[in-house]
């Protein structure tokens, strides 16, 4: 996740090149599928292990998804007739967002749908005194069991959170673009287009990152009387339970 800035900032200012083709919309549309499978396996709850096949399977289901909504959307746009041409153009702009907020969330529950139908490891909670003697080597927690309401949870929230990510990043850097094209500077020098668009992804990305990854607790703690009747009554601290949500 720490790579995800720069990685990002290839794929975003790829896919919001104006003017991009068919060919082109594809392209950055498998690239930007190929970074997310990469990121959501590295970072998933690991409690179940992914086979190769469900891997793969994920992957064409995300990059397609993705396709399927870039290149619907794409068609779509020229036929609204009752869009004026500017905002035409700011509708297009907004393509790629909308196959990226689909095909991102859609992306983390196909990689880590095995969770949610195999349940992931939950824990009870610990007060202050046993987190203490956990992190000196006298206390060892084990897992209660397997919990699907968890999973399902945890994959939820890690997905919602990869949309409030791309939210800012996919639209204000697009919006901007287009007031300041309109400027006489940019006009003068339209080889700086492409720079003042990295510029803006790069900047919105800084803040927009930490914030969405910030939205949800990666070491999610709830009640355990919300999960399965087999935790009831077994949680920890405050009667509540924790897992490893992921980022």
């Amino acid at each position: 996740m720490s790579s995800f800035v720069l990685t990002n900032l290839v794929v975003t200012a790829g896919m919001l090149t104006p003017g991009l083709g068919t060919a082109g919309t594809l392209g950055w549309q498998v690239t930007n599928q190929s970074v997310n499978v990469g990121i959501n396996f590295s970072n998933a709850n690991k409690s179940i292990p992914l086979s190769t096949s469900t891997i793969v399977q994920s992957y064409l289901l995300a990059v397609s998804a993705s396709c399927g909504v870039a290149l619907g959307l794409n068609a779509l746009v020229p036929r609204l007739k009752s869009l004026s041409p500017n905002a035409k153009v700011i509708a297009g702009r907004l393509v790629p967002f909308a196959a990226v907020a689909t095909a991102g969330a859609l992306n983390v529950f196909l990689m880590r749908g095995e969770e949610i139908r195999q349940g992931i490891d939950v824990y009870p909670a610990l007060s202050e005194a046993e987190r203490r003697r956990v992190d000196t080597g006298d206390m060892e927690v084990k897992p209660l069991g397997k919990s699907k309401k968890a999973a399902t949870l945890a994959v939820g929230e890690t997905a919602l959170s990869r949309v409030l990510n791309a939210t800012p990043i996919m639209v204000l850097p697009p919006l901007l673009l287009v007031k300041l094209q309109k400027t006489e500077w940019l006009k003068q020098r339209p080889r700086m287009v492409t720079p003042v668009n990295l510029g803006l992804i790069f900047t919105t990305s800084i803040f927009a990152l930490p914030l969405a990854l910030a939205a949800f607790p990666q070491r999610q703690a709830v009640s355990a009387q919300s999960l399965e009747p087999e935790f009831h009554q077994r949680g920890g601290k405050d009667g509540m339970v924790e897992f490893n949500r992921g980022i």
